[in-house]
Formats: C-alpha cells, sequence, structure tokens
C-alpha cells in the first residue's frame, strides 16, 4: 500500500514520502524545540507497542508533549490485536479518541489495515518491514556530520532487514549510494531488493564486508538478531562470522564515522572500542530519534488538522 494514494497521508515506509517530502521532514526535524508550533494542542496520539521499546516510546511520547499534545501508551495485552478485536475496530476505536496512531507492531500489514480505514493518520513506529523512523534519524545523522547526502557512500554490513531496507529508501531518496554486505541467505529479499530499484537508489550488494566499505563516509551495522529471532541466535552467530565491525575491519576506510540503531551487542556485530571510539555517531543518531518523529508530526498536522 502507498500512503500517497489515501485522503489523509500517512508513513508506513520512506517511500510512502516523495524525496521533496523526506527532504523538508528532515527540515521541520531541525527546528529549535523553542519555535515550534504546538499543533497538537488539546489533541491526543494513541502509541501502540506490541513490541517493547527504549528509543520508540521515549522518542514519541517527548515529540507528541513537545507539540502540545499528549501520548498515549497502549500496549497489546490492552487491545489485543486481531484477537480480542480486529485491528480494523481498534483503529476505528482509536480514532474516536487521538488524532493519530503511531504503532510498533511485528505484522506490516496491521499498520496497513489501520491506514486504509482512512480515520486518522497513521505513523510507523517499526515494523517488521521497515523502520522508516529510524532511517530520518539516520540521514538527519548524516547531514549533520557530512553535510549533504548527495553522492556519499553508506555501507551498512549484516542482516539486511528492515532497518536496511528503509536506510537504503532514505540514502537513495537523498541522493546517497547503499552498499550492503552480508552473508547467503541473509541478503535482501528479491521484492526488497526490486522496491529499492524502482525507487531510484543506487544500491550495490556485497558478499565481503571488507570490500563493501572501501570508501565509504559512513558504515552501518544493527544487531544480528532481531526481537522474536532468538532461536535462531546460535545459527546466526555463526552465519555472521567475519562480519564484526572492528578497528580492523573500519580501517578500510579511515574516514567513514560509524552508526548503529541500537541496541548493540560488543563484540558481536560490533566491537566496543568501534562503537565506544571516536569515529562513533551512535548517540546523534539515538538523540536524532526524537527530531526525526517530531518533524514527521510536525509534516503531518497543521492548525486545521492533519494534511490531506
Amino acid at each position: 500500500m502507498s500512503a500517497r494514494s489515501s485522503h489523509l497521508r500517512h508513513l508506513l515506509e520512506i517511500d510512502d514520502l516523495t524525496p521533496d517530502e523526506l527532504a523538508h521532514i528532515c527540515e521541520l526535524a531541525r527546528m529549535e524545540v523553542s519555535d515550534l508550533s504546538p499543533v497538537l494542542a488539546g489533541r491526543g496520539i494513541a502509541c501502540v507497542f506490541t513490541k517493547p521499546s527504549a528509543r520508540t516510546r521515549n522518542s514519541t511520547e517527548m515529540a507528541v508533549v513537545q507539540l502540545g499534545g499528549h501520548p498515549i501508551y497502549i500496549t497489546n495485552d490492552e487491545i489485543g490485536i486481531d484477537d480480542r478485536e480486529t485491528a480494523e475496530d481498534i483503529g476505528r476505536t482509536l480514532a474516536c479518541y487521538h488524532a493519530g496512531i503511531c504503532a510498533r507492531v511485528h505484522e506490516h500489514r496491521v499498520l496497513e489495515r489501520m491506514a486504509a480505514l482512512d480515520a486518522v493518520p497513521v505513523v510507523n513506529l517499526l515494523s517488521d518491514d521497515a523502520h522508516p523512523l529510524q532511517a530520518i534519524a539516520d540521514v538527519l545523522t548524516l547531514e549533520s556530520e557530512l553535510g549533504s547526502i548527495k553522492d556519499r557512500v553508506v555501507a551498512y554490513v549484516g542482516d539486511a532487514n528492515n532497518v536496511t531496507r528503509s536506510l537504503g529508501l532514505a540514502v537513495g531518496f537523498l541522493g546517497g549510494e547503499l552498499r550492503v554486505a552480508s552473508p547467503p541467505g541473509y541478503g535482501f529479499s528479491e521484492a526488497d531488493h526490486e522496491r529499492l530499484v524502482v525507487a531510484g537508489v543506487d544500491v550495490a550488494l556485497f558478499d565481503r564486508a571488507g570490500d563493501a566499505i572501501v570508501g565509504a563516509d559512513a558504515v552501518y551495522t544493527d544487531t544480528w538478531t532481531s526481537m522474536g529471532q532468538e532461536a535462531e541466535r546460535a545459527e546466526r552467530l555463526k552465519a555472521f562470522e567475519g562480519y564484526t565491525v572492528d578497528e580492523q575491519l573500519l580501517s578500510a576506510s579511515p574516514n567513514a564515522i560509524f552508526l548503529h540503531c541500537l541496541p548493540a551487542h560488543r563484540g558481536e556485530e560490533v566491537s566496543a572500542a568501534v562503537i565506544d571510539g571516536d569515529r562513533s555517531r551512535v548517540w546523534a543518531q539515538a538523540a536524532n530519534r526524537l527530531a526525526a518523529i517530531r518533524g514527521v508530526l510536525l509534516w503531518l498536522y497543521d492548525a486545521k488538522g492533519a494534511r490531506r
């Protein structure tokens, strides 16, 4: 589903935006808090979490507060998506009380079903398919460190997952190149690769991590075992041998900054020396999660309500 076909605007994945809209959201995200308009004054935002979070919950709630609104944290124990009630009925119910729904879920289709109601804007805080708010925080970090992303190279090392797909779309929309190094069986699906190509993203795939990061402006990694994949941990640790971003690997690109969406596992996907070193920008990334969701909410809402 493309959010651009909907009457209301939603953000389920980066390519629900145009490149110009993404650039505009980044501009809004960089606004000083003292200059913000209280576009959510007197209104609530339903913050639905079927997966726990640290950065996502804190950044979303604070962004809503900074824009004058009231965030309500809702767990799946309270609403039981497609168990106690359908996603559609939950979406209609929450729209009775709130100006929007921000949701962190497992199944991406749940977000699509809620957005299809066109009751209130729906924002994807994370799904198994996409993580657009992380990608916006990532490009904000890259721009603050490198200036324009145009013609810059971001090398991603590890599991080509939801974070990687959204990152590729965001970097590509702003004129950068994405390189992805993954072991066999852990690269992009054919559908995800095709989606990036159709979106005009300059993406190159590698089997060897060292080959991908030569000359890169930024090197990015993520945990090898994401939430819900714990049973695969031993298999994944074996598959990703040689993909740890350590000082030796990073030496192939001596001017690159290091990025990680967190949480991190030192000694697995990244060494302590790299993530805690002077080339790491992971805490700037974490801080930019607040700016990212604030920029999206500013883009979605004005004094009269949701954008149309």
